[in-house]
């Protein structure tokens, strides 16, 4: 058997004399992320109801982003299955966890110009701190630091909510910190500034637009705690200039420059500080899914414990929903972290069964070869390699290339905007 490989390769093999054996589901249901993760950018501008809810709501390319996290949780959870020298592992995780990080901020920071200017080169006053990849290393930290210093494991292994219960208190202890911050934080009026998209070359082209709030516990696109503390935190600047909410309606009126809100223009990120608490949950998720994968050798176990535990986080999800907190993908909110990761873990259950205990590889081949080489697919795309490469076929014209055909020139997004944006 190959050696498993772990979620953008980036885990840690504890054991580096024993080899361990490759989870094929785990590699088919990350193959299955990046697809979607293509499938959605390009598909979104032909078929809307696929592409990212502008606010509150839950759309298949909403599932992305959560998905990804919960495979990192998994991952985790077979790279540190035994640790023998706790201290060591932890400075090896967070080393992983940095690269990871700096390589989000040089492929998503804005680095990498759009696809109709295949140049480089970023202000540093405005680079871009957070991001997918950067998500992803915050979770896989979380979680990797849960499964090398919080596993207090017994005789008894089968019984995780015992065993692994520091574990959940980490994720209950986050997901409060989180409630309390984004309820109890009070948001005063604010102002920002942005250029103007007529005049560039006007050395003062810039306008200053006032939002008012003085709310506490909203969870507009305006008003909400999350964006407040990523402005004050990292800067306005440094915030992600196309938020989703631009499409809203109200910020798609006939005049946008006259009538809609003020906040339509302001930039907000959906990868920020706040949410990336709950995006850490979600990794703790999945990584209790991967303590049952790795503690549990019978088929029938594993997919009755895993089970159990999607349908009480969508069921907990689904009753956070009715009683007030929306689904919303920007906000990271709770009941939507609960429902993705129950999704995540039912699709899960499907992939495994269908994989790894029928042995249908045949039909998964193409999407386990994907989620093999997820990394290298995300760097590919998200730097415009892929661009500059299907730009280098055209007919008698450069401008009549293959890119121009497969993406409408009026449908221009940078492809930074690709990964589960």
């Amino acid at each position: 058997m190959a050696e498993y490989q772990p979620l953008l390769d980036m885990e840690e093999q504890p054991l580096p004399n024993k080899k361990l054996p490759r989870i094929a589901s785990l590699d088919v249901f990350r193959g299955l992320c990046v697809f979607l993760m293509m499938l959605v950018d390009y598909g979104g501008s032909v078929f809307p109801i696929i592409a990212h809810s502008p606010w509150n709501g839950l759309h298949l390319a909403d599932i992305v982003m959560p998905f990804f996290l919960f495979i990192a949780g998994v991952s985790v959870a077979l790279a540190y299955k035994r640790v023998s020298n706790r201290v060591n592992s932890t400075w090896k995780a967070v080393l992983r966890a940095v690269k990871l990080f700096v390589l989000g901020v040089l492929l998503q920071g804005g680095y990498f110009h759009g696809i109709n200017s295949l140049t480089y080169g970023v202000d540093i006053e405005k680079i871009r701190w957070l991001g997918i990849l950067q998500r992803i290393a915050i979770g896989y930290v979380v979680a990797a630091l849960c499964a090398i210093w919080f596993s207090c494991r017994t005789k008894s292994e089968t019984v995780f909510l015992r065993i692994y219960y520091w574990q959940w208190c980490v994720a209950a202890g986050l997901s409060a910190i989180y409630l309390g911050l984004l309820y109890g934080i009070y948001v005063p009026d604010w102002q920002f500034e942005v250029s103007s998209p007529i005049d560039m070359l006007a050395k003062n082209s810039t306008y200053s637009y006032k939002v008012k709030c003085s709310v506490r516990g909203d969870l507009g696109p305006a008003c909400n705690a999350a964006g407040l503390i990523d402005r004050y935190a990292l800067g306005i600047d440094h915030l992600y200039a196309k938020p989703v909410y631009k499409n809203l309606k109200e910020c798609n009126t006939p005049s946008p420059s006259d009538t809609s809100p003020p906040w339509c223009r302001a930039p907000f990120d959906p990868e920020g500080l706040l949410s990336s608490l709950t995006a850490a949950v979600t990794c703790i998720i999945g990584l209790q899914y991967g303590h049952i994968l790795a503690h549990i050798q019978d088929h029938k176990i594993r997919l009755r414990n895993w089970s159990l535990i999607s349908v009480s986080l969508l069921v907990l999800g689904l009753i956070l929903f009715f009683v007030g907190i929306p689904v919303n993908k920007s906000l990271y909110t709770i009941s939507y972290m609960l429902i993705t990761s129950a999704s995540a873990g039912i699709t899960f259950c499907v992939l495994y069964l269908l994989v790894d205990v029928y042995g249908c590889r045949r039909l998964t081949y193409v999407l386990e070869w994907m989620g093999v080489h997820a990394l290298s697919i995300f760097i590919v795309v998200t730097s415009n390699l892929a661009v500059i490469a299907i730009q280098g076929f055209y007919w008698k014209a450069p401008e009549r290339n293959l890119f121009q055909v497969i993406e409408p020139k009026g449908v221009e997004q940078e492809l930074s905007y690709v990964m589960f944006r």
